[in-house]
């Protein structure tokens, strides 16, 4: 069993950063790969960033790459996603998730276990 809890989202204008966390309960947190996902009220989950279980692989969504950085520490169990650059269309509830597999970083369905999300909006 495996918690997730997100922290630092909140408001912030066009061009600036937030750094997100995601903190992890459970001694297993380093064989899971790691990822971000964000929803939008009434669509679909959007992959963003995942990262493999020693941090030696990382993959983003083509519209956040270059922008955002994806990072893990699992001495402390937590993964941040940085984010800069932010845009109004970066608006939406961040979840992290885990998956104990490599293959289908990108797929929702491959993930167990998900964090309860953290707001970010971007004023235009």
């Amino acid at each position: 069993q495996v918690q997730l809890v997100e922290s630092g989202g909140g408001l912030v204008q066009a061009g600036g950063s937030l750094r997100l966390s995601c903190a992890a309960s459970g001694s297993t947190f380093g064989t899971y790969a790691m990822g971000w996902f964000r929803q939008v009220s009434g669509k679909e989950y959007e992959f963003v960033a995942a990262i493999t279980w020693n941090g030696g692989h990382t993959r983003y969504a083509d519209s956040v790459r270059g922008r955002f950085t994806l990072s893990r520490d699992n001495n402390k169990n937590v993964v941040d996603l940085q984010m800069n650059g932010l845009q109004p269309e970066d608006t939406a509830v961040y979840y992290c998730a885990t998956t104990p597999t490599i293959v289908g970083l990108t797929t929702r369905n491959s993930y167990n276990y998900w964090g309860q999300g953290t707001q970010v909006t971007v004023s235009s």
